[in-house]
């Protein structure tokens, strides 16, 4: 949802009806994650994807449809159904997708949880009586934070928040309402992952653009007064002029950070390595070459890490890509970052 929302606004905010469609299964060879979202405006401009081009074209009629009055729908593609050889799924999986239209009164509270870094749940009703069908309710672990839903679930929804909470990650339910059975996909809303460069240098700005475009929220942390400056960073989140350990402090380090070290300093690297390996990131990466990486190893053995918190830190920096230029090595730090946070093949070299 993070990746529309800015565009949700908006589209609301000049009038356009929205339906939003959202993947709510996948098997086999599909494209896109479940939660995947895609938004259709009445005169059919769309933002966002549900698959890899496949379906998009069946999906946005079915919006069309929904946003000129008919109900809430849920849509499977599968490539043992004629349909799916119709829109194009020949690639090996099936999908389904539920499309609704958009309350636009859920735009703030969902700004809100995204500002403040919250973890939530969307619960949305895909299949049920045509009265529930769409139903959708934010949640936290205690209360409907916004939203609306049906009174007839409120006794089983506390229990499957917790458990999506819990595994923090999407999932179906069922229950029965008047001899009916009602079927709700529940999302988990989730901060987005953080990337922090220590050093406002030349590969932190093309580093800084892509992970903006992996949905990171980009941070940077510099002393220099001539490197941490807006002008060069335009388009950070948060750009930060103090030595490393007062600036990871202001922005918090959690399990869903990733922290790049690229000054080429010791006397700014080097706190930074410690205070980050030491943190709940889930990567940390050095800029150097491996004789500077050997001698920074020694001093920061000399000043008390250990041997097992020193193996987190991946150094030389990035993929062996070969390449040379700042891009290029941004390219290789964001692939690793990107292979980490996955658990891809990458993640163990």
């Amino acid at each position: 949802m993070q990746d529309i929302l800015d565009q949700l606004r908006v589209w609301a905010e000049a009038g356009h009806e929205i339906a939003l469609a959202t993947v709510v299964s996948t098997w086999g060879s599909s494209p896109r994650a479940v939660g995947a979202h895609m938004a259709v405006r009445a005169d059919a401009a769309m933002v966002g994807s549900v698959s890899g081009g496949c379906v998009e074209g069946a999906v946005v009629q079915e919006a069309l449809e929904i946003l000129a009055g008919s109900p809430s729908k849920l849509l499977r593609f599968g490539v043992s159904d004629e349909t799916a050889w119709d829109v194009g799924l020949a690639c090996g999986g099936s999908i389904e997708v539920f499309v609704q239209p958009f309350n636009a009164d859920l735009l703030d509270p969902l700004k809100d949880s995204i500002t403040a870094r919250l973890t939530r749940c969307i619960a949305t009703v895909i299949a049920g009586p045509e009265r529930m069908l769409g139903a959708l309710g934010i949640f936290d672990r205690e209360r409907l934070v916004a939203g609306g839903w049906p009174d007839e679930l409120g006794e089983e929804s506390p229990g499957w928040i917790a458990a999506a909470l819990e595994h923090a990650s999407p999932c179906r339910e069922k229950a029965w309402v008047d001899a009916e059975s009602v079927e709700v996909f529940i999302d988990v809303l989730r901060p987005a992952p953080t990337l922090i460069m220590i050093g406002g240098v030349h590969i932190s700005v093309a580093l800084g653009a892509m992970a903006r475009a992996l949905g990171y929220r980009t941070v940077v942390i510099d002393p220099r007064k001539s490197f941490a400056t807006t002008e060069r960073f335009p388009a950070i989140d948060q750009l930060i002029q103090s030595w490393p350990e007062e600036g990871l402090e202001t922005v918090g380090i959690d399990a869903s950070t990733a922290i790049a070290v690229l000054t080429h300093d010791p006397k700014i690297d080097d706190p930074a390595i410690k205070l980050a390996l030491r943190s709940p990131a889930f990567y940390v990466g050095a800029l150097g070459s491996r004789t500077t990486h050997a001698r920074r190893v020694e001093r920061l053995l000399q000043d008390g890490l250990n041997v097992e918190l020193l193996a987190r830190l991946r150094a030389p920096i990035g993929l062996d890509l070969g390449g040379r230029t700042p891009e290029e090595i941004a390219l290789s730090i964001m692939a690793e970052i990107t292979a980490t946070r996955h658990g891809g093949l990458a993640s163990g070299t």
